[in-house]
């Protein structure tokens, strides 16, 4: 059934007419063109359709639009700020942690729902909160070094 759904994506409001139970993965890429969110597994289970809703990482292939209404929306073409890279996305880069980059902007966006929970995340903290998180790459000793080296520059940013 189409529903009026309004929320704040990527710091703006947004409001659709949609049939409310399409999944947030869909209506981002195909009705809101953001392609940074990707499909991956579709069950929920691989992160690379991983988005922010309040601040708390989410697989968009798992939650509908309807579930949205209300809350704010952060895609990783929502993260920079004033054209200036979030730091997490400028130490991926650093650290030459994208190999491919297919798992990236769910790699960063659980990142920073993790770091906001617990800034000072010790290596294996964040370890446990990326095992989600899957990149088929094998770059995970590149990811870890690029969230550990984010969070000391987001630490200091606070």
């Amino acid at each position: 059934m189409v529903e009026k759904i309004s929320f704040k994506l990527n710091s703006k409001p947004v409001s659709l007419e949609v049939d409310g139970d399409r999944k947030l993965l869909w209506v981002l890429r195909t009705d809101l063109g953001l392609t940074g969110t990707k499909f991956g597994c579709g069950e929920g289970i691989c992160g690379s359709c991983t988005v922010l809703v309040n601040n708390e990482a989410t697989p968009s292939c798992q939650i509908s639009i309807k579930d949205v209404a209300g809350a704010d929306v952060i895609t990783i073409e929502g993260l920079e700020k004033d054209g200036a890279l979030h730091p997490l996305q400028k130490a991926f880069i650093e650290h030459d942690a994208l190999q491919c980059g297919f798992c990236t902007p769910g790699m960063i966006l659980k990142a920073h729902s993790l770091l906001t929970e617990n800034p000072a995340a010790s290596r294996e903290e964040i370890m446990k909160g990326m095992e989600e998180n899957l990149c088929r790459c094998g770059a995970h000793p590149r990811i870890l070094d690029a969230i550990e080296t984010a969070a000391k520059e987001m630490k200091g940013s606070r």
